[in-house]
C-alpha cells in the first residue's frame, strides 16, 4: 500500500459524486457487511497504520506540539481496535435511509411520501484526530453517501495509511474505492479548492479548532454543517449538593481534558463558593488543576492566577480551568451568553425551578442538570460514532449521527394526475 500520492481535488470530487450513486443503491445489509469487512481489515493492518503514525508523532515532537495535541494524534493497537469496534457499532445502528417520515394522499389521489435520502457527497475537513477518518467514513457509507476527506498536515501519514486500508477493503466489495477520497496534500490551496466544489460536494463539515471552523464558514461556497469548539461551562448554584458538584467538576474537567466536551469554565454562586472554599481548594490541588480566576477566586484559592479576557474565551484542552464567582443565576447565564460557544453547558443544583430556568434560557446544543458535559458524544448518547457536534440551529444540532447525514425527498406516485 502506498503513502502520499499526487491529488487533484476536482477530479477526486467528481469521482466521489459518481461513486455516491452506487452507494445510495445499496441495501442496509450490504452496507453493514461492508462496514464489518473494513473493521476486520483495519485490525489486520495495524502495523502499517502504526508505522505511518510514528512518522507523524516524530514530526510532532520536532515541532513541539502540546501534550494534548499529541494525545489526539497518537494511535495504538487499542485505539485502532476502538476504530474497528466503532464501525461494528455503526453497522448495528438503524439505517435512516428510506425511512418514510410522513405520507398522505391528496384529494386527486396523488400519493405523497416524505422520505429520508442520502446527502450525496460529504466533504470532511478536520485536524489532528485520525479517528475522524474512520468514524466519518463509516457514518458516510452507512447513510448512503460518498466522502471526501481532508485531514490536517500533522496527521497526513496516519490518515493516508488508514485510507489505504479502507481502499484495500473496499476493492472486494460492492462499494467502489472512489467513494472514499483522501486529499493527500498539505498545501492550503487544496483545502481552499475543496471550499468551492459546489457542483460535486453537497455539504462541508469542519471539525477542529476555531480558526479552521471559521475559515470554512467564511470562505466556503459549499453549504456548511458547522461544528463548534467547546468552551463548556459548569454553573454551581447556591443550592448545589457539595459531593455531587465536586464529582461532576472533576469528571468534566479531568476525565479527558483534550476533548471538546470537557469543561473549561466553572461559574460558582458566591454563597456556595464561600461555604465550600476549602473543599474546592482541595479538589483543585488533588487533581492538579490550574485555576485562572477573577479577583474573588485569586484572593481565596492559593496558586490561582488572575484571569484575563482570553481565559473566559479559551478552550484550554488541558488541566486548566477558568473560575468565576457570581451573585445569582442571571449573572451566570449572562456570562455564558457572552463567552459560550453553544456547545454544552451544565447547572448543578437541587432547586428544580432554578435548573428549569437555566435549561430554558441557556443557548447551547446540549444542556445538563446535575450531570457532566462529557456526555455530549454520539457514543455516549447511543448514536454510535459521530461525525461532529453541530452548534448551529439549521438541519442538525448537537452530536451528528446517521440521520444528520441525510436529507429528505418528496416522492409522489400518481395515476396520470395533471394540474
Amino acid at each position: 500500500m502506498s503513502l502520499l500520492v499526487e491529488t487533484n481535488v476536482e477530479t477526486q470530487a467528481k469521482e466521489a459524486k459518481k461513486a455516491a450513486k452506487v452507494v445510495s443503491l445499496l441495501s442496509t445489509e450490504e452496507k453493514n457487511s461492508i462496514l464489518l469487512h473494513i473493521a476486520n481489515t483495519l485490525e489486520s493492518n495495524v502495523s502499517h497504520i502504526l508505522e505511518a503514525n510514528n512518522k507523524d508523532l516524530d514530526k510532532g515532537r520536532e515541532k513541539g506540539y502540546t501534550e494534548a495535541y499529541m494525545d489526539r494524534l497518537a494511535l495504538s493497537e487499542d485505539r485502532i481496535a476502538d476504530f474497528a469496534n466503532g464501525l461494528r457499532e455503526v453497522a448495528e445502528l438503524e439505517d435512516p435511509v428510506g425511512d418514510i417520515l410522513s405520507d398522505w394522499t391528496l384529494e386527486n389521489g396523488l400519493q405523497v411520501e416524505k422520505v429520508r435520502v442520502p446527502l450525496g457527497v460529504i466533504g470532511m475537513i478536520y485536524e489532528a484526530r485520525p479517528n475522524v477518518t474512520v468514524d466519518a467514513t463509516g457514518l458516510a457509507l452507512k447513510s448512503g453517501n460518498a466522502i471526501v476527506l481532508k485531514g490536517g498536515s500533522s496527521a497526513i501519514n496516519s490518515n493516508q495509511a488508514i485510507v489505504d486500508v479502507i481502499h484495500k477493503a473496499l476493492k472486494t466489495t460492492l462499494i467502489p474505492a472512489e467513494a472514499v477520497q483522501f486529499i493527500a496534500s498539505t498545501d492550503r490551496k487544496a483545502t481552499q479548492e475543496l471550499f468551492t466544489m459546489k457542483d460535486h460536494i453537497d455539504v462541508l463539515i469542519p471539525r477542529g479548532g476555531a480558526s479552521l471552523i471559521n475559515a470554512v464558514v467564511e470562505n466556503a461556497t459549499v453549504p456548511v454543517l458547522e461544528t463548534g469548539v467547546g468552551n463548556c461551562h459548569l454553573y454551581v448554584d447556591k443550592d448545589a449538593d457539595v459531593e455531587k458538584a465536586l464529582s461532576i467538576v472533576v469528571n468534566a474537567k479531568t476525565d479527558r481534558p483534550a476533548v471538546c466536551n470537557a469543561a473549561e469554565t466553572l461559574i460558582v454562586h458566591e454563597a456556595w463558593f464561600h461555604a465550600n472554599k476549602e473543599a474546592l481548594i482541595n479538589m483543585f490541588k488533588e487533581n492538579g488543576i490550574t485555576v485562572h480566576g477573577d479577583d474573588t477566586v485569586v484572593e481565596t484559592i492559593p496558586g490561582a492566577v488572575k484571569a484575563g479576557e482570553e481565559d473566559w474565551t479559551n478552550e484550554y484542552l488541558s488541566m486548566d480551568i477558568a473560575v468565576k464567582v457570581v451573585s445569582d443565576i442571571d449573572e451566570a447565564i449572562d456570562h455564558i451568553d457572552e463567552y459560550g460557544t453553544k456547545h454544552s453547558e451544565a447547572i448543578i443544583t437541587e432547586n428544580k425551578e432554578t435548573a428549569s430556568k437555566f435549561m430554558k434560557l441557556v443557548d447551547a446544543a446540549a444542556v445538563y442538570h446535575n450531570a457532566s458535559t462529557r456526555f455530549t458524544d454520539g457514543g455516549a448518547l447511543g448514536f454510535g460514532a459521530e461525525i461532529g457536534i453541530s452548534t448551529q440551529k439549521l438541519h442538525a444540532r448537537g452530536p451528528m449521527g446517521l440521520p444528520a447525514l441525510t436529507t429528505v425527498k418528496f416522492q409522489m406516485t400518481g395515476n396520470g394526475q395533471i394540474r
